[in-house]
Parts: C-alpha cells; structure tokens; sequence
C-alpha cells in the first residue's frame, strides 16, 4: 500500500508537556529546524490528566516571560495540609514535620490540559507544525536498524481490518530525529524498549493508577490556594496509594486517588476506593452539597531512577513519562517532563549541526537537575513495600535527616502484573453501592470524560489469547480486569449458561492499566482511530 511521505528534520510523538516542550526548544535553539509533533486526541490538552500542584521550574527556564505571556499560571498555593485517615477519624501530621520534596509553597495550582494547550499555541507561534487527531501507530525503521521515523493510523477500517468507503492511509513521517513522548506507558515506546533492551540493568518499571474529579462546591467551603494531601484509609496498611484535595480558581476543588498498581488483591476495585475515600468525615463535608463536573483517571509512572530505561537509541529518543521521569515523593512530573523534553531539545540540535552521537542525551540528563532530584528520590517508592508505617518512617529518615543522599539504592522487586494473589487466597471486598450525591458508578462517570470511539473500527484493545481470560484469568484470580479498568471496558457476561469476555472498547479511556495489570500480560493497549478516547476540558 503506497502512503504519502513527507519529511521533517525532527517527528514528535506527543502533545504533552514534554512533547510540547521538546517541539518549542528546538526552535528557540533553531528556528530553521522543521519540527511536526503528532497527537493522538482530537486536540491538544483533550487526553492531558494530572492532580495537578505545578512547579514552575521548567517553565521558568522555557519562557521566563510566562507571565506576561498569560499562562494559565494563576492559583499560588497558599496553604498545605496532611492527613492520616483512619475509617472515622484523622490526624493532622504538621506540614513542618513533612519531608522538604512534599512542600508546596511558591507551586500553583493548575490544569495542565489548559497548560498543554497554552504551550501548543506558543508552539505554533514558532512556526511548529502540531497534527491533533492523528496517532503515530508504526514506527518505521531503516535498513540499518535504526529509527525512520512513524507511520500514522489507517483510518476508515471496519472490526475485521476490511477498509471501508471511508478508508484513507496513514502517512509515513520520516525525521532525522524521532522523539517519543507518548506519556506513561506510551505503546510505541513499550515496543521500542523491548527491541532496543533499553530497560537491561534496570529494575521492574511502577506505576499508579490515578483518579480525578472536578467539583464546584459551596463558597463558604472554598479555600483557594489549599493543598491537602492524605495517607491511610480506604486502603490497607500494604497497599500503597494516597489523596489528593486541590482548591483551584472558581470555587472548584481538584478531588484524586492514587493507588500503586503493585496491588495484591485480586478482588481490590481502585475506582471504589476512590468513590468510598470521598466519604470519609474528613473529606465529605468538603463536597457535600457541591456538584461532581469532571472525570478521569490514567496510570502514572513510579518506577524512578532505578527503572529509568536507557533513553536513547539509533535515530530516536524518549522523554518524559514515556522513559519514567516522575518525582514520586514530590508527587509530580510534569516539571521534570518538560526539562527531559528540553534536554532532548538541546541533544538533536547539536546531533544535527555537528552530528553528535544521540548518547549525548544521556550525559547531559545526567548533568541536570532532573537526574539530582530522581537521585534524591530513588528510594522512597520502594521502601513501601515494608507497607505504610514503616514506608512513612524510612521515608522521613531518607529524606529529612538524610535529603535522599543515604549511601545505597532499594530495588523494586516485581512487575505490577506479578505482584497479585489467587483470588482464593485473599479477602473478597463488599462495596457500597453508590449514592449518586457524593460517589457514583462507573457508567455515569465515563459519561463526564466526553469520551467516543468509532464503533465500527478494530478493537484496540488486543488480546494475545482470546481464550484465556475464562479458561484462565477468570478462575486464578477472578478477571480483575473487570474490577482495575476505571470505565468498565471489560465485563464477564453469561450467555446459554456459558461465561463471555467483553470488551466495551468505546467506553476506554486510554489509561493503559490494563495493559500494565494484567497478570499474564495478555492484553496489548494499540492506538485506535485518531480523535478517540476522552475528551477532557482543564483536567
């Protein structure tokens, strides 16, 4: 099949803010390099999903003029708090007594979608070409071995992959340097990883499954500029994860919950932790008589240094959470996502002036302030597999007494899909139902996301063996996939007194958690037809 070709000196595979800020660097340092960037979302900002307390540091550095350039940079945080939950009560831990990574003065509150979107206009200011609704499905390789460039998605198939009316090729993107900043657990990157073994030598990659509400609430119960951050109940003492509660602009409050994807229990729902977290005594009156406007939820990426992959390869680098540059601790990374992209910025332009060797990348990386805050921050994910209290206790030794500078690394151990238990062997857990005032289920929540998917194009969702969900995952550990996907994607049906597994592949969200939990790795997250998935506002 003959696809149009068209070629650039740099192909960007992501409009977040690594992508973004790779994309306006190279111009800055260059204004003659011819720069594409690719988005997989119907526009800039409609898949972006963070808590989001935003530290500026990158930004600073990219535009120093970002005020006067009117970011959406505006809610300073005034005001932290930290509790303990226990089922009925909480403990207030004094915010002078927290860790110097977790404290949030002179950080803003933000949406980083309305960032994104900020930063692609900029972008376009600068003369980069930004394609939204066009994912990067194929990477295209060269004779020797190294990275051409991408391919984009055919559109216009039918389930079976027989081409419609409608059907038109993707198109080949060929590039000198191919940059992948896909986010956490990018697809192209996952296949990129594996053929280049760029993860050799490192630990098993982490990852969370993060949720997120918008609420408006009563303005008496508005404090903007409050960041509140929790610990403890719903979750058990061996499962890792906490809240977040942002105060933001325009009496909205920024509602999540985190849970490590290194979860044991088969029959844990973290969407229904989350739902059951917001009625806590603590947490309930916050909301009570507000209004829920917003949803989603993505996997994030924890792993650290210590499962960093080597981030460069013949003709191609990665960046950001597609590499795995988050702050765990500090429970941020999209500072450190936008310096990664920077540095890459800095790496192709002398790769192309002065055909430097792409290794560069690295090198500088590990010169930056990046490197020295992972360094700083490498053992505290890991030290939560002794469970909370003496995560929390190791947490304070490492970074307080300490600053993350003890003389050894902690290693994580497994993969998230290696770390659950046969459903026989762990408790069952009873959810309420929902309430549909302050939690709710998963319907009306996938609703709120805006999400739509072609219904008549090839699942995205692949299933390297179709079979096994019943014959196998169904009977050891009770399919959690039906419990881990936070918009009910897939369902176990009786029909004729038989068990089916279903895919509602319309209602994803493109979190990847199933493609990060499942425990035989038998579910492989591809792109579907670009403009699909969310379509969130200032999430």
């Amino acid at each position: 099949m003959s696809r149009e070709v068209m070629e650039y000196d740099v192909v960007v595979v992501g409009g977040g803010p690594s992508g973004l800020s790779t994309a306006i660097k190279l111009k800055q340092l260059n204004p003659d390099v011819s720069v594409c960037l690719l988005e997989k979302a119907s526009e800039i900002g409609a898949h972006i999903l963070s808590g989001n307390v935003f530290e500026t540091r990158a930004l600073d550095e990219l535009f120093p003029n970002w005020k006067e350039l009117n970011a959406p940079v505006k809610t300073k945080v005034n005001k932290e708090k930290f509790l303990f939950l226990g089922k009925s009560k909480s403990l207030s831990w004094p915010t002078w007594l927290l860790p110097k990574v977790q404290h949030n003065h002179n950080n803003y509150i933000i949406s980083l979608a309305n960032l994104c979107r900020w930063l692609a206009e900029q972008a376009e200011g600068l003369g980069i070409e930004i394609f939204p609704g066009f994912p990067a499905s194929e990477v295209l390789y060269n004779e020797d071995g190294s990275v051409k460039g991408i391919a984009t998605q055919d559109m216009g198939l039918d389930k079976e992959g027989n081409k419609k009316d409608s059907f038109e090729p993707g198109i080949e993107l060929h590039a000198k340097v191919t940059v992948f900043a896909e986010g956490c657990r990018g697809h192209l990157g996952k296949e990129l990883i594996k053929k280049y073994d760029l993860d050799k030598g490192k630990d098993p990659q982490q990852y969370g499954i993060g949720f997120k509400e918008i609420w408006e609430i009563k303005e008496e119960k508005h404090e903007e500029g409050l960041v509140m951050h929790t610990a403890g109940w719903p979750l058990d003492k061996s499962t890792y994860g906490g809240s977040f509660v942002y105060h933001a602009a325009n009496k909205q409050v920024f509602l999540g919950y985190v849970i490590g994807l290194d979860y044991k229990n088969p029959h844990l729902s973290p969407f229904d932790e989350f739902q059951r977290f917001k009625t806590h005594p603590s947490i309930k009156p916050i909301i009570e008589g507000g209004k829920r406007i917003s949803y989603g939820a993505r996997a994030l990426i924890e792993g650290g240094l210590q499962s960093l992959p080597k981030m460069y390869m013949p003709g191609a680098l990665l960046v950001g959470c597609n590499a795995g540059t988050l702050n765990t601790p500090k429970i941020k990374g999209s500072h450190t996502a936008m310096k990664s992209g920077m540095i890459a910025a800095e790496t192709i332009i002398d790769h192309l002036k002065e055909n430097k060797n792409l290794s560069s990348y690295e090198d500088r990386f590990k010169k930056s302030w990046v490197h020295e805050e992972l360094h700083a921050a490498r053992n505290v994910k890991p030290s939560f597999s002794w469970g909370l209290i003496l995560g929390i206790i190791f947490t304070g030794i490492d970074q307080i007494l300490f600053r993350g500078k003890l003389p050894f690394t902690l290693k994580h151990k497994h993969a998230d899909h290696e770390t659950l238990k046969l459903a026989k062997e762990m408790p069952k857990i009873e959810y309420p139902k929902p309430d549909n005032v302050i939690t709710f289920d998963k319907t009306s929540s996938v609703y709120l996301t805006g999400t739509n998917h072609a219904e008549d194009q090839p699942v995205h969702l692949q299933l390297k063996d179709k079979d096994l969900p019943i014959k196998y995952t169904l009977e050891k550990f009770a399919e959690p996939a039906q419990r881990y996907c936070p918009v009910g994607v897939y369902e176990i049906q009786n029909e004729n007194n038989q068990e089916k597994f279903v895919i509602n592949s319309q209602n994803c969200i493109h979190c990847k958690t199933c493609d990060i939990k499942e425990p035989s790795q038998n579910i492989n997250w591809v792109t579907p037809e670009g403009g699909g998935g969310p379509k969130y506002g200032n999430m």
